[in-house]
């Protein structure tokens, strides 16, 4: 079993329809295998998204619930040492690449841990090659 930093693109890939893709599939399908771990921020994160969808009424609160059965039930790890980092490694890359704070936490997380990184992001995807993080998988599979 291995693990890799997982973000929130790729997670709400799985809780919207209109999001699914292949690449986001694939790194499902990999949770079968191998776990992932995330920056204490994402639970936060994965909250607001959901509840922004709620209140645009692009998902109920039975859908919410729903997604958030599924996250409960997957390999996922919370990284409880992302605070310590916050406010010196976290802030360097963001400033070095221009990523906001909640990107750069997910960078250094994978810095730290020496651990590839599943996103769909774009910007954090080249910040990551730049810092010599490969991506999780590929989209090609």
């Amino acid at each position: 079993m291995s693990a890799f930093v997982l973000d929130c693109s790729v997670t709400m890939s799985w809780c919207f329809a209109d999001e699914a893709s292949p690449y986001g599939d694939l790194v499902l399908d990999s949770l079968q295998r191998d776990s992932a771990i995330v920056p204490s921020l994402w639970p936060l994160e994965v909250a607001n998204v959901l509840l922004i969808a709620e209140r645009r009424q692009r998902v109920t609160q039975v859908q919410t619930t729903q997604a958030l059965s599924l996250l409960r039930a997957l390999p996922i790890e919370v990284d409880l040492m992302t605070a310590e980092y916050a406010m010196a490694d976290t802030l360097h890359l963001g400033r070095v690449h221009a990523l906001s704070a909640y990107d750069a936490a997910y960078l250094e997380l994978a810095i730290r841990l020496g651990l590839p990184i599943a996103t769909t992001d774009g910007r954090l995807l080249l910040a990551a090659d730049a810092c010599g993080v490969s991506q999780y998988l590929t989209p090609e599979g």
